[in-house]
This record gives structure tokens, sequence and C-alpha cells, in this order.
């Protein structure tokens, strides 16, 4: 379910929606901040920014819009590629096992509901923006699946999204500068929802998808050799002490 081999033209293909998603992300990022660095030489870069960005005084004063806006819009460099990554490491499996209509439509109200706990929860002059909220509305379907539908979702699978949603947790109230209250109330709200939507899910495993595009054949003379098989275990210990490094890491930055 999350480890992706696709090439770019099967990934386009089968996960439309969450390529579509990422497009959007790097178009606004690269629109609004070629316009900063350019001084405007780019149009309306600014403009998006200063009308897209959730504010919750704007909000208060009638541009309900800015509950939308904020999960399509990225300013920092690593902050576009970790949520971009986030989105196409764990979105595909939804996409398929709920469909593009399902899918879209989780995405985006666990990101409002996110956003709307963030203006009900926050002070009069808080300002966010980022796909965290939704992301993590995703990681709320998954966490409904793992522990009252485990028919979707096989064990391994089931330990992996656990692992990542554990440190998830923890580095949201490690690292500076996050939206804590969209984090867990996207949660929140991607678990609450996910019985609605799961209804008529079949596993992952069970859905069609487009292979990669026909290629010609070409002899490797290495091909009956034996390959070598990473146990599972080792894997998963793997995982666990790169999420660890990525802990102490976030709590050194958080002391200094």
């Amino acid at each position: 379910m999350f480890i992706r081999n696709e090439t770019f033209y099967s990934f386009r293909k089968n996960y439309p929606i969450i390529s579509g998603l990422i497009v959007i992300h790097f178009l606004l990022f690269l629109w609004i901040n070629l316009s900063l660095w350019t001084n405007g030489l780019i149009p309306f870069g600014r403009t998006i920014m200063q009308w897209g960005v959730g504010n919750n005084g704007a909000v208060a004063a009638g541009e309900y819009w800015r509950l939308i806006t904020p999960i399509f819009l990225h300013q920092g460099t690593g902050h576009v590629l970790f949520n971009s990554f986030s989105l196409i490491l764990f979105g595909p499996a939804l996409e398929k096992m709920l469909g593009k209509p399902k899918f879209i439509t989780v995405y985006i109200a666990t990101g409002i509901l996110a956003n709307i706990a963030t203006f009900l929860l926050t002070g009069p002059f808080y300002t966010h923006l980022g796909a965290s909220g939704a992301i993590f509305g995703l990681f709320g379907v998954y966490l409904y699946m793992v522990i009252n539908r485990k028919d979707l979702i096989d064990a391994a699978n089931a330990q992996i999204i656990t692992v990542i949603l554990v440190i998830g947790v923890i580095m949201t109230f490690i690292n500076p500068g996050i939206n804590i209250i969209a984090h867990l109330f996207g949660l929140i709200a991607g678990a609450v929802i996910a019985p609605l939507f799961l209804k008529k899910a079949r596993p992952f495993y069970m859905h069609t998808f487009e292979p990669a595009k026909n290629r010609e054949v070409t002899f490797n003379p290495n091909r009956w050799r034996k390959r070598r098989i990473i146990p599972t275990r080792t894997i998963f210990r793997l995982i666990g002490w790169i999420f660890l490094f990525l802990v102490i890491a976030g709590i050194i930055s958080r002391l200094f």
C-alpha cells in the first residue's frame, strides 16, 4: 500500500487526484515565491498569498474562503516538499479504495474542519497555511481502518501507519511553528467521517491499475540471479531508527 514503485506515467494514470493536488501545490508555491523573488515581475503572487492565507481575523470578518485556500498554499521549500511527499506516499491507497470523488471530498472536508478548529481555538491574529490538516485527515481514515476495519488493511501496513502516525503526533508537539490544532483535529475529523466513506470500500490489492508504458525489451544477464530479500523485521527496525533520529533532532532543535 505504501511502497511506491510506479513510473511517472502509471502514477499519473492511477492516481489523478493526487497528481493534480501535487501540481497545484508546486504551481502555487512557485508562483508566489517567484513573484516575491522578482519583486512583482510575475504578477498576483503577493495577492494570492494575502488573500489565500488562513487568517482568523479575516475569517471572523466574513472571508470564509480562507477556511479552504490555506489547504493548497505553502511558503517554505521544506514545507511543500514534506506535505507533497507525504501525499505521494499515503494518498494513493485511499484514492483507489475510496474512489476519486470520495477521496477528494475526504481530503477537502478534513482540511476545512481542521481550519475551522484552528479558527475557533486559536487567537484572532493567528495565521496559517499548508495541507497538513488534510493529510492528517487521511491518517485519521487509516486510524479508523486499523481499529475497526481490519478487513481493509493487513497487519504489516497497519503497523507501518501506526508507527508513522505516532511519530507524526510526537513531532507535531516538538517542532516549533506547527499548527497543532489543525494536525489533531484533522486526524480526529478523518477518523470520525471514515465510516461514512468506507462502507463500500475494497482492499487496495483488489483494485485494477494502469500498467506502465511498454518499453523495449532488453536482455539482462543478471536476471536469473537470486535476489537478496530484506526481512520485514529489518525494514521496520530501520524505519524505527530513522524516526527516532528525527524525534531526537526535533527535541534538540527545540531546546537550542
